[in-house]
């Protein structure tokens, strides 16, 4: 049986130009991550709208970031395909 990965949680997340997110982890870690790939999905199409991309929130406990109650993703999916921020 394969273990499961622990991803550090998330602390913040910051909107930035261009429909990317800068998202800081408990382990001190930061990184940008694009969403824009994600617009082209029905689910996140109504990111396209920069004062809904604004409202990003991290979730209670880090478990990842939201917009509303539909519109989610989880810290893996920030860790595994989020870029290092320099």
């Amino acid at each position: 049986m394969k273990a499961k990965t622990a991803y550090p949680p998330v602390v913040s997340v910051k909107p930035m130009a261009g429909k990317r997110l800068l998202v800081r982890f408990a382990n001190g870690a930061a990184k940008v991550y694009d969403c824009r790939r994600l617009i082209s999905e029905q689910a996140f199409r109504p990111l396209a709208d920069e004062a809904l991309f604004r409202t990003v929130q991290a979730a209670p406990g880090g478990y990842g970031i939201f917009w509303n109650d539909e519109i989610d993703l989880a810290e893996s999916e920030l860790w595994i395909n989020g870029k290092t921020a320099e």
